[in-house]
């Protein structure tokens, strides 16, 4: 081609149908509404709505170019991450808690979150919850058994006092450990490295899960948080270990 070939070449690949046009309007409408939405939940949600086999690289470009054409910026966050020496099978779990406000019925309303991850293979559960307790039996049910060691952070739920450096239990939790017969281990205060493989899944629940969606009840949303452990916590290739997390479990 000569350069005027090639200009007219370049300017007929842009007016090409993409597959992703299809749900150009909706993506937008997201973007719109939603502008520090991140690709990966929108590819969640086209998933979550049946839409399946979409790249979700491909889909990133599509949305960055839709940002640009339809001058949608996208919101920066940056995180902090740190390497974690790897354990055996069922050695631990580690959990964290969170909290998240929704709207219903014109009132806000603060719900609870609580997150499992299993230190080897990542497989992860959450719930969101009234007590600590169900959780953590739930999270047994769905691992199908308990780890030896289970690492928390120095929540009021679960720890009541520190007496010259050691944490004591809340009466109710550790009726509860005794039951049950697992270990505890406490990370330091304001350190939320010590328990790096947790740290971040509440933030990623509330950016891929919870942001944007519209809350209804708390059953509702357990029923929708169990689909999207399948679909997208556990069954997407894990940006560290580079496995499904899933796949991994399997072989727990």
């Amino acid at each position: 081609m000569n350069g005027e070939e090639f200009h007219i070449f370049l300017a007929s690949t842009k007016q090409r149908k993409q597959k992703l046009d299809t749900h150009k309007d909706q993506i937008l409408k997201w973007l719109r509404k939603h502008p520090a939405m991140k690709a990966a939940q929108i590819h969640d949600w086209l998933e979550e709505r049946g839409y399946l086999g979409i790249s979700e690289s491909t889909l990133r470009r599509y949305v960055k170019q839709l940002r640009e054409d339809y001058d949608i910026p996208k919101v920066k966050q940056e995180r902090d991450y740190m390497s974690v020496e790897d354990l055996d099978m069922g050695e631990q779990a580690q959990i964290d808690f969170g909290q998240i406000k929704v709207r219903i019925n014109g009132a806000t309303k603060t719900i609870y979150c609580v997150a499992f991850v299993l230190s080897h293979s990542r497989y992860k559960y959450m719930e969101w919850w009234d007590s600590p307790y169900n959780a953590h039996e739930n999270a047994f049910h769905y691992f199908s058994g308990m780890p030896r060691t289970i690492v928390y952070d120095q929540d009021r739920t679960i720890f009541v006092d520190e007496n010259y450096g050691d944490l004591i239990l809340t009466t109710e939790f550790e009726s509860y450990r005794q039951s049950r017969r697992f270990k505890v281990h406490a990370c330091r205060g304001s350190d939320p490295e010590s328990k790096g493989r947790v740290e971040n899944v509440i933030g990623f629940i509330k950016k891929n899960f919870s942001d944007n969606r519209v809350y209804t009840n708390i059953d509702s949303w357990n029923r929708q948080g169990e689909q999207w452990l399948v679909r997208r916590a556990n069954g997407k290739i894990h940006n560290t270990t580079k496995k499904i997390p899933a796949e991994v479990f399997e072989e727990e």
